[in-house]
């Protein structure tokens, strides 16, 4: 199964774009994203610990369709600072663990910056948050191409990591365009192509794919979406809700609906043991 949706739901500038300028009374951004996309990545758990009386509010918002799943970013303690701190771990786990009990949740999404290569010692990081987070789906977005090594596509697999797929701004020994699956989650991420406007790993691209654009990726994703129980498909240009855009386009374009009652699922072609490079 394949879910579109975008980094976040929540942005200032969505507000006249996406969502009303002045709000009625009751509305809940989540809850009207909820009916035009399928899935949503929660960025605020990058600088801030979940809580579950908040995640359980999320619940609600979505509750009206059943094939809603959100992502989340695993904190930037455990990324970029390294810490491997066993209560902020737990902390952390138990913040999305009604997601978790719920279904909803299809994965942690390990962001690493531009500068992180294949090494020993980031192997090494890799495997250590894998034991931290042991009954959570994880996911690794590499942004160096280092990680296309036999290798470090080992590491992932042997560990149960999904391997994020990426379009990003060309770049020397950036990481491709591919589809790539190292775990039974494909992951995929739309960072906009602009390289003047992506400047900073947590500015918002200011780029809007075209229709071929997004059409080129057609083949990849129909690939990983057959040989993974889910895949999630995340646009993060989010500036000016171009993110929604692009989103619902890539959703029409691929036949998923936003919002359907649950159906019989489509067998699946059951992963190998080794990582698969499904198209270059």
């Amino acid at each position: 199964m394949l879910h579109c949706g975008t980094a976040g739901w929540a942005h200032a500038d969505w507000h006249s774009t996406i969502y009303p300028r002045v709000p009625p009374r009751g509305f809940h951004p989540l809850e009207a994203y909820a009916r035009i996309l399928d899935l949503v990545e929660i960025g605020s758990t990058f600088e801030q610990m979940p809580r579950p009386e908040r995640t359980r509010v999320w619940l609600r918002k979505v509750a009206d369709n059943p094939r809603f799943r959100f992502t989340a970013l695993l904190g930037r303690q455990f990324t970029h600072d390294r810490s491997d701190d066993r209560d902020a771990a737990r902390a952390f786990r138990e913040g999305l663990r009604p997601l978790l009990d719920a279904g909803k949740l299809g994965c942690l999404l390990m962001r690493f910056p531009w500068s992180f290569r294949f090494t020993p010692e980031n192997r090494d990081l890799i495997i250590s948050l894998r034991r931290l987070f042991p009954e959570y789906p994880l996911a690794a977005e590499m942004r160096h191409s280092s990680w296309l090594l036999d290798e470090a596509l080992g590491v992932l697999t042997d560990h149960h990591i999904g391997f994020c797929n990426l379009d990003q701004p060309e770049g020397l020994r950036a990481m491709p365009p591919r589809a790539i699956r190292t775990a039974t989650v494909g992951y995929v991420r739309f960072l906009g192509r602009s390289a003047a406007d992506w400047v900073r790993e947590d500015q918002s691209a200011g780029y809007l794919y075209t229709p071929q654009e997004l059409a080129d990726w057609r083949p990849r994703l129909d690939r990983l979406a057959a040989h993974t129980r889910e895949t999630y498909v995340v646009m993060a240009n989010v500036r000016k809700g171009q993110a929604v855009v692009n989103a619902m386009q890539l959703r029409k374009l691929l036949a998923v609906p936003a919002a359907a009652p649950p159906a019989r699922q489509q067998k699946r072609t059951e992963p190998a043991a080794s990582w698969m490079a499904l198209s270059a």
